[in-house]
């Protein structure tokens, strides 16, 4: 149940809250720039443990590790040139880099799945890294969400999707990103962005002056979040490309909605407001982010058994985009 008490505003009494609780070895919920966190103490195994059996998250999905700046996660993970290069130009922001561990970090084998790898980004909204500075050490936090569900981009939702078990969230206001990170891993060759979110190929091109790619396969075995295939899913069905709307489908649209269809009759202009949102009517790709996983949580809590989703452009941020409904069609499937 939703209760009040439980949102706690991010004041420097409840910052230091937060911190006692991260010490203590219990997992605290906080805003960032992209969804809420769900973050324990990165040093602590029994903590990181926590966040595993809360989320129901698999022990082979590893977590991106969060700093309150670049010199605190200097000391776990190996930067090299092109790390500091994009770290100048896109942090603190949503772009995280798989790079290599150091020895004896002391980073939880948990946090990264037993590889010789970490995730690790510097979050853009204050509060998070305000926890994090207040800490002196490094947090693990993945979306505060049930595994494979539609990520958190707004207090309540963390509280709709926990309720008691966790004893309090940081509020924030409403995630200005509306995505996941980013994420670029940079110990190959050629480095190859492993999950698209709103910092896109073309950005870090301009940044590294080489071609990136985006991997185009899911694994059983991932290297970052956001790699297996089933993900980011609604409780009702969607029906991806759609060009028309059933009688018992509400619509998630993109861009205009004139030459939308309703299948028995009625114009999609006057649908009531529990079964339409727009994703942008502006066709913008960036504000269509944002509101991405906030409108399909409203959705799936209407009356309609189903969603019918408008085609949304597969450039730019548009990608990430079509990977989380990909991914939520997906995982419907059986």
């Amino acid at each position: 149940m939703l209760t009040k008490h439980m949102i706690l505003e991010p004041t420097d009494i409840n910052i230091q809250k937060a911190v006692a609780a991260l010490r203590a070895g219990q997992l605290v919920a906080f805003p960032t720039e992209t969804v809420y966190g769900l973050g324990a103490h990165a040093c602590d195994g029994v903590a990181v443990a926590k966040i595993f059996a809360l989320k129901n998250r698999p022990q082979i999905n590893p977590l991106i590790t969060h700093g309150a700046d670049q010199d605190m996660l200097e000391d776990y993970a190996i930067f090299d040139e092109r790390a500091r290069a994009l770290a100048a130009q896109f942090w603190p922001g949503p772009l995280s880099f798989i790079l290599r561990l150091k020895e004896k970090s002391g980073i939880s084998d948990l946090v990264t799945a037993g590889l010789p790898t970490i995730g690790v980004r510097v979050p853009a909204h204050k509060v998070a890294r305000d926890v994090i500075a207040a800490l002196g050490a490094p947090v693990a936090a993945p979306s505060a969400n049930i595994s494979g569900r539609l990520s958190p981009t707004a207090a309540h939702h963390v509280i709709e999707e926990f309720g008691d078990k966790i004893s309090f969230v940081l509020a924030g206001g409403v995630a200005d990103v509306g995505l996941e990170s980013t994420i670029l891993d940079l110990t190959t060759h050629a480095p190859t962005i492993l999950r698209p979110g709103a910092i896109t190929a073309t950005d870090i091109e301009l940044v590294l002056n080489e071609k990136i790619s985006y991997e185009d396969h899911t694994t059983l075995t991932p290297k970052s979040p956001g790699q297996l295939l089933r993900h980011y899913a609604p409780r009702k069905k969607l029906r991806l490309h759609a060009v028309d709307v059933d009688e018992n489908e509400a619509l998630l649209a993109f861009g205009s909605t004139r030459f939308m269809a309703a299948r028995h009759g009625g114009a999609v202009k006057n649908f009531p407001h529990d079964r339409i949102r727009n994703l942008s009517e502006a066709g913008d790709l960036y504000e269509a982010a944002a509101y991405l996983f906030r409108y399909l949580r409203e959705l799936d809590q209407s009356p309609y058994q189903s969603i019918a989703v408008m085609d949304v452009p597969k450039k730019g941020v548009g990608i990430a985009i079509n990977d989380r409904l990909q991914r939520a069609a997906k995982a419907q499937e059986s």
